[in-house]
């Protein structure tokens, strides 16, 4: 979705793929393929391009300071791109005033139960376990009722916090230029289920006061993290209080619905970002939903339904080109119109005919 941008744009773009079917790859997208974990693949990459960003977080720390020592400009910065580590984060956050839920940090195979059932001890059960690096759409995250060994490889850092009674849950993206100027996107609700997006509304149905509290923290954020490029933060409301739930430095799925519903979208304003150029208004067209097309199982592929879902309803299909697996996203819908109720039963519709 951003190389679609960069196409529109004429901007010479090159991709660092794990394979030959990666869907920017097949997308048309120019690069190499090679390991992220590789030092001097990495470096090789590097040489091809004025500026480095990143659609995922999974390239390890170490080499991207490597990179900012040999003079690599990588927009976000390896100090604010370390955030993506869940127990950085939310250590981070407490340093820095922001409201997170109670939490404990601990290493499998170390002091797992022990600091799970202290933890417990003091906030009560269930508990949410989550590892600290590696886990997103649900993966890498567990409930439990009571102390015992975790499904995490040994050594592995975890956060542990309280299964909260949540009122919902909302997102915020801010786009930052180097300099610091940035904009905001609407406040919007996430709905999930097994720790994996699958509905987006905007704008949020919440009040000012609660919408005006969100973006006001994500902008904070932003600034003090010195984040370039797309930052969405992800929030719960709990008891009428917002606490911060992830940060991710990247174009976010929360986000997707404004590739239709907003005067620029995330993917664009990344690139604008990272490139220090002037940023594009965030203005919203229409309320609008976004459903995620999520795999039922192998043989089930959204491509097959796609002449039926687009008779299902009024609504902008996006496939990804990703093989079909159970769980995972595959793609995406989004529909406008002028009541966000309306236009997520739009959504949900054609989603449906997709995965039927």
């Amino acid at each position: 979705m951003s190389l679609a941008v960069a196409h529109r744009l004429d901007l010479d773009v090159r991709i660092l793929a794990s394979s030959a079917d990666d869907p920017a790859m097949t997308a048309g997208g120019r690069g190499m393929i090679g390991d992220i974990d590789d030092l001097a693949t990495l470096t090789a990459f590097a040489a091809q391009v004025d500026v480095v960003t990143f659609e995922h977080e999974l390239v390890p720390a170490a080499a991207l300071a490597a990179l900012a020592a040999r003079g690599v400009c990588l927009r976000p910065a390896p100090s604010a791109f370390a955030l993506i580590d869940k127990a950085t984060q939310r250590r981070w956050m407490a340093d820095h005033g922001v409201a997170v839920p109670p939490f404990a940090i601990g290493t499998t195979g170390e002091d797992d139960v022990a600091v799970i059932e202290q933890f417990a001890a003091d906030h009560g059960w269930p508990v949410v376990v989550k590892l600290s690096r590696g886990g997103f759409d649900g993966r890498g995250t567990v409930l439990l009722e009571q102390a015992g060994p975790l499904p995490f490889p040994f050594g592995s850092t975890f956060v542990v916090e309280p299964f909260l009674p949540l009122e919902r849950e909302l997102a915020v993206l801010v786009a930052r230029r180097p300099g610091g100027d940035d904009v905001l996107y609407p406040v919007v609700e996430t709905h999930q289920v097994d720790g994996m997006c699958r509905e987006v509304v905007a704008p949020a149905p919440v009040p000012d006061r609660l919408a005006s509290e969100a973006a006001h923290m994500a902008r904070t954020i932003a600034a003090e993290a010195d984040v370039v490029g797309l930052l969405a933060v992800e929030f719960f409301v709990a008891d009428g209080s917002l606490s911060v739930n992830e940060l991710a430095m990247r174009p976010h799925n929360s986000g997707h619905y404004s590739i239709e519903a907003c005067e620029t979208s995330q993917f664009e304003n990344h690139l604008r970002a990272v490139l220090d150029w002037p940023l594009g208004s965030t203005r919203l067209h229409s309320p609008a939903a976004m459903v995620n097309v999520v795999g039922i199982d192998t043989t089930n592929d959204p491509r097959d339904h796609l002449a039926a879902a687009l008779a299902a309803g009024s609504a902008a299909v996006h496939l990804y080109g990703k093989t079909p697996r159970r769980e995972r996203k595959l793609g995406h819908v989004t529909a406008l119109r002028p009541e966000p109720a309306a236009a997520l039963a739009a959504a949900r519709a054609v989603a449906a005919a997709l995965s039927p």
